[in-house]
């Protein structure tokens, strides 16, 4: 509708912001991995994430493991700023 009406400026703009509410790649991450990560900042512990997805804490630990070295993040508080910063919650 926009490129009918020649709204070129208006289009672009919702494109750019289609992009960023609609990010569901997880920077490469697993769908699994984004569950882990999405888990992490809501405050959730290790055990707490195995409890709910049904995995055991060591395989929590892994996928933290995962996510830091895919994202090049260094804690548990960056990985939040990441999840709320790409709209992955």
């Amino acid at each position: 509708m926009f490129r009918q009406l020649r709204a070129i400026p208006d289009l672009t703009a919702v494109q750019q912001l289609g992009a960023r509410t609609t990010r569901t790649d997880g920077g490469g991450l697993t769908p699994r991995e984004v569950q882990v990560l999405r888990a992490v900042a809501t405050g959730s512990t290790n055990r707490m994430i195995a409890e709910e997805l049904f995995l055991s804490e060591k395989t929590v630990a892994r996928h933290l493991s995962n996510i830091f070295t895919k994202l090049n993040l260094s804690s548990r508080s960056a990985a939040t700023a990441y999840a709320y910063q790409h709209n992955l919650l």
